[in-house]
């Protein structure tokens, strides 16, 4: 009886002792995360496309005359404008030429001067019969073939002056059709244009319309050409259809270089669209033109941003608050609840599946269709450690990227 005693007094103690380590064990605290409220913004669509700058103008100046090249008046590479002397060709044949054709200019009107006069003379004295119609005729006719020699001699200097002005190669005319600058604002200052090096050197036999000295392209606007996707090109016809855009050659489009990754800084507008699909690459070329201040050579790569549609209001998160689980794309928003004391509880609330619909990416921040609304608070660090309706204590902070780029 002492031994049963003594062993029901030990379980008893044991009980006791397992009683108090369960009330005393402390619940885990909440997991502490960063979150960031869901934004709102009116974005517009798009398409990004990669593509190529152009000049606007190409000019291969050639030789209008045949001679042996004489001076170069430019540095390689500098800008230059129109009417600017580029080149001199020797000019002393070109020269004698002219000055011989003035002269038998001069020689013709001095004929012409004196058979005016016999034809005047002749013209008194036919009432008269002081004069035979046989020789009036004559002296009719002498006075026509001398008018038809100094047109002629007119002709043959005008030529001569011509070719003679041509051994002095200059700047043709730049951005020749109309007198529109970029985005048809009024061109009033000079039109300029950067010449390449010179091909030919001094004293060598240049030959006219066949030799090139150099060309010049003009850097203001300028072209940006990108190839769409058929795809996108039938979306765009869908769109103009529905009025919601002018037409595929009136969109609008940003565009960054090869440094500036991720970025758009530039902004320009299509005016051209090809009037084909290639078969070959099942692509439709584009041509959109911009205004070139920061001076960016043509031939540059660049990435195209080209917006689609008009704006519209819709929903952003980051796209580090985007987590996934087979292939499928999910969140967690902050869930506040009053728990069994009465105090305040978050917890985390999963949004994934068919209740997460999700849109382009812009600049780091996801466009989201359905599944988060403006204003609730959407974990974006400590994603990996918390769970659905995991208790969490969540921390206000915005995430490291900027605010996405605001439309066209």
């Amino acid at each position: 009886m002492r031994v049963l005693a003594s062993s029901m007094c030990l379980l008893g103690l044991a009980i006791v002792g397992c009683g108090q380590n369960s009330q005393g064990k402390a619940e885990p605290r909440p997991l502490e995360v960063l979150v960031t409220e869901a934004i709102s913004d009116s974005i517009t669509d798009y398409e990004e496309f990669t593509g190529r700058t152009e000049s606007k103008n190409m000019v291969a100046v050639k030789a209008r005359v045949q001679g042996y090249l004489d001076k170069v008046h430019f540095t390689d590479g500098q800008m230059v404008k129109e009417g600017q002397l580029l080149f001199e060709i020797d000019s002393r044949l070109y020269k004698a030429e002219f000055q011989r054709t003035e002269a038998a200019l001069a020689q013709s009107q001095a004929k012409l001067e004196r058979l005016e006069k016999d034809y005047q003379r002749a013209f008194s004295l036919l009432p008269s019969k002081g004069i035979s119609q046989e020789e009036f005729d004559k002296v009719k006719g002498d006075r026509a073939e001398a008018e038809a020699a100094v047109g002629v001699a007119r002709a043959e200097l005008r030529k001569a002056e011509q070719n003679f002005d041509f051994t002095k190669v200059t700047v043709p005319t730049l951005n020749g059709i109309g007198n529109d600058g970029p985005m048809g604002e009024s061109e009033a200052k000079p039109r300029l244009g950067r010449v390449g090096r010179r091909l030919v050197d001094p004293g060598n036999l240049v030959k006219a319309d066949e030799t090139l000295l150099t060309t010049i392209v003009t850097l203001d606007p300028m072209y940006v050409y990108f190839d769409i996707d058929e795809r996108t090109a039938l979306r765009l016809r869908t769109l103009a259809h529905e009025r919601k855009i002018k037409s595929i050659g009136a969109m609008t489009f940003r565009f960054g270089l090869a440094d500036e990754e991720g970025k758009f800084p530039y902004e320009g507008r299509t005016d051209f669209e090809d009037n084909k699909i290639d078969s070959g690459t099942g692509t439709l070329q584009l041509r959109g033109e911009f205004k070139n201040d920061k001076k960016i050579a043509p031939g540059s790569f660049v990435r195209v941003r080209l917006f689609l549609g008009t704006p519209r209001q819709t929903v952003l998160v980051p796209e580090r608050a985007l987590g996934t689980d087979q292939g499928q794309k999910y969140l967690y928003v902050v869930k506040k609840e009053t728990g069994a004391d009465g105090q305040t509880e978050y917890k985390a609330d999963y949004r994934g599946g068919d209740a997460l619909q999700l849109g382009a990416l812009r600049d780091g921040w996801r466009v989201i269709e359905k599944g988060v609304a403006k204003g609730e608070w959407v974990v974006w660090s400590g994603l990996q450690r918390i769970r659905k309706d995991a208790k969490i204590s969540p921390k206000l902070q915005e995430p490291p990227q900027p605010k996405p780029l605001n439309g066209p």
